[in-house]
């Protein structure tokens, strides 16, 4: 009987270490994908600041899916604005100009400095794209209504649960178009909230989820007097690269 309990004890002490040793590979894992994450976003600002690539123009409805792989082109899973895309259509629709890097592009560079964050937006979301950078959801800075996610990273959007009412935020179009922000409130919504996070007269407002995904972490932005006027910035950037705009199909 003490042998079986001695055997008992052993297992359960031995159980006890492979759980402490699994949370400790864990927690280091998450450790080293946030630095990585946050390494290359500084490799991306700093490629977007060589100004070595042209800018170029995309659809603003070619929004990325939910699927992964940031296809645009008809309504698709992840796209939740309720633009139609890929009907072939070009006159009418808004552009915006990006910035192609590594295979990706990029709309500008958002700023929060009580978090000491300098971050490149992509201009397409999807789950792979928010292991890079924050990703434009739905929206443009130009129309007010700029809709911006980024995975829970320390050095992504990990903290913004911490912004207080009151506190700056910037967003720098690739064009040099700098609009500014003020946060007017920080609120709680549960995953499937999708209405509500999409809900409301904010010209910016960036999400994230908790740890665990168990919640969404949503910050509510209003443009400051005297920021940028919209009726200014044109809807339809012209690309270097092309007289007509139009000629650029939405990214892949």
């Amino acid at each position: 009987m003490k042998n079986r309990r001695n055997k008992m004890s052993l297992f359960l002490v031995l159980g006890g270490l492979l759980l402490i040793a699994a949370a400790f590979c864990l927690t280091g894992y998450n450790i080293a994908d946030s630095w990585r994450a946050g390494w290359m976003a500084r490799q991306i600002l700093a490629e977007m600041e060589t100004g070595s690539t042209e800018k170029e123009a995309v659809p603003v409805d070619s929004a990325g899916d939910a699927n992964g792989d940031g296809a645009s082109g008809g309504n698709s899973s992840g796209d939740f604005s309720g633009n139609a895309a890929g009907n072939g259509d070009t006159e009418g629709r808004s552009w915006m100009a990006v910035i192609p890097v590594d295979g990706n592009t990029y709309i500008g560079v958002l700023e929060i400095p009580k978090l000491e964050l300098q971050l490149p937006v992509m201009s397409q979301w999807s789950y792979p794209k928010l292991r890079i950078a924050p990703c434009r959801y739905q929206g443009t800075a130009a129309e007010g209504n700029l809709i911006i996610a980024g995975h829970n990273y320390e050095r992504h959007f990990g903290n913004l649960k911490n912004l207080k009412a009151g506190e700056k935020v910037t967003f720098t179009d690739v064009e040099g178009n700098a609009y500014a922000y003020q946060v007017q409130k920080v609120e709680q919504l549960e995953p499937t909230d999708i209405q509500k996070m999409e809900a409301g007269d904010w010209d910016l407002t960036l999400f994230t989820c908790t740890v665990g995904g168990r919640y969404r972490v949503v910050v509510r932005c209003c443009a400051e007097d005297g920021g940028m006027d919209y009726s200014k910035v044109t809807s339809n950037p012209k690309s270097p690269k092309a007289e007509n705009p139009y000629s650029f199909s939405p990214e892949n």
